[in-house]
């Protein structure tokens, strides 16, 4: 039995891409590596505004130790997307996303897909707790 196609009600957040002309492939749509690329920018615009995940200098970085997408429609430049984001699980040190590709106004997801981060600390690459204000803004978007 398969899975029913993700929609949009099931997210709580989006975050707004516009797909770039060389998104394309030759098959004249977005290619399939590109939807990661999505989902990476969308988390982490997360993380920064809303957790106040400091990129540049923070103790904790999050690395990405898993990763799944599957496919239902084609998106193509020039579409304006949304990212739907929600947390499926949510550890001491790591977060499982669940995202999903929306066209603008379309209720059906094009594509939705998951990954997982380990926070763990810059220097010592090891895995720390969540710090407090990512673990809250990733709390608001647990299903």
């Amino acid at each position: 039995m398969s899975n029913p196609t993700p929609q949009r009600a099931d997210y709580p957040h989006f975050q707004p891409i516009t797909t770039r002309w060389h998104d394309n492939d030759a098959y004249g749509h977005v290619n399939n590596v590109t939807y990661y690329s999505f989902f990476d920018t969308a988390v982490n615009t997360y993380l920064i505004q809303v957790g106040g995940l400091d990129i540049h200098d923070g103790e904790v970085v999050g690395f990405v130790v898993s990763s799944a997408c599957d496919y239902f429609a084609s998106i193509a430049f020039p579409d304006l997307i949304e990212i739907g984001l929600r947390v499926g699980k949510l550890g001491n040190s790591s977060v499982q996303y669940e995202l999903a590709v929306f066209k603008v106004g379309e209720a059906e997801a094009c594509a939705a897909g998951r990954f997982v981060h380990v926070f763990v600390d810059r220097a010592s690459n090891q895995p720390v707790p969540i710090p407090p204000g990512l673990r809250a803004a990733l709390q608001r978007l647990a299903i």
